[in-house]
């Protein structure tokens, strides 16, 4: 079983993070944001993921420190489990339908940090989460994981629908590339590691 705990602690949060890669979707999370659980919850669900969270952040000041700081646990935990990345498929990607949105994700779990995203939101909140912090979020995984993670809107009008396409697309792209594939000897790279 492919699980880890991270916990991370400074003067603005304190995050707790349990991550089982080979779950069945179970999520039991807190961050003090619902927006943004709702997200999180999807993610776990859709990908499979078994998902503990809960999160204790400065939201007095407003949303920015809990969800950047619970994506750089997010991410350390991704890249604690997935190891030396052995036997693992490395890439992922999907393409996912949210009613009129329709959201790209691509994901290489290469140990080189890279983010980009053409996400578009029109309105400042989706519930009490901020619409600038999904890009933070996910820049924050990205960096913490040492992976490539690419979005694309191909198509949206709801702030909402398209969120929540992010995150379950990436959900989808991520378990796709930490699969086990039995042809794949040591890491899926010509240098022989990643």
């Amino acid at each position: 079983m492919r699980m880890v705990t991270v916990t991370r602690e400074t003067k603005e949060t304190r995050i707790e993070l349990t991550l089982n890669l080979d779950g069945t979707g179970t999520a039991d999370v807190d961050t003090g944001v619902g927006f943004f659980d709702h997200m999180l919850c999807g993610f776990a669900k859709h990908g499979l993921f078994d998902l503990y969270i809960r999160v204790s952040g400065d939201l007095q000041v407003d949303d920015h420190h809990t969800i950047e700081d619970t994506g750089i646990v997010l991410g350390d935990a991704i890249k604690q489990v997935i190891g030396d990345k052995s036997g693992i498929a490395r890439y992922g990607n999907f393409i996912l339908p949210m009613d009129e949105a329709l959201i790209l994700c691509a994901v290489d779990l290469s140990g080189r940090s890279y983010y980009s995203s053409d996400l578009s939101f029109t309105f400042d909140k989706m519930g009490d989460m901020s619409t600038q912090m999904v890009r933070e979020f996910f820049g924050a995984v990205a960096s913490s994981a040492m992976m490539n993670l690419h979005f694309k809107q191909l198509s949206g009008l709801n702030d909402h629908h398209i969120a929540e396409g992010a995150f379950k697309a990436f959900a989808k792209a991520l378990d796709m590339a930490t699969k086990y594939d039995d042809r794949i000897k040591g890491a899926l790279s010509t240098k022989g590691t990643i």
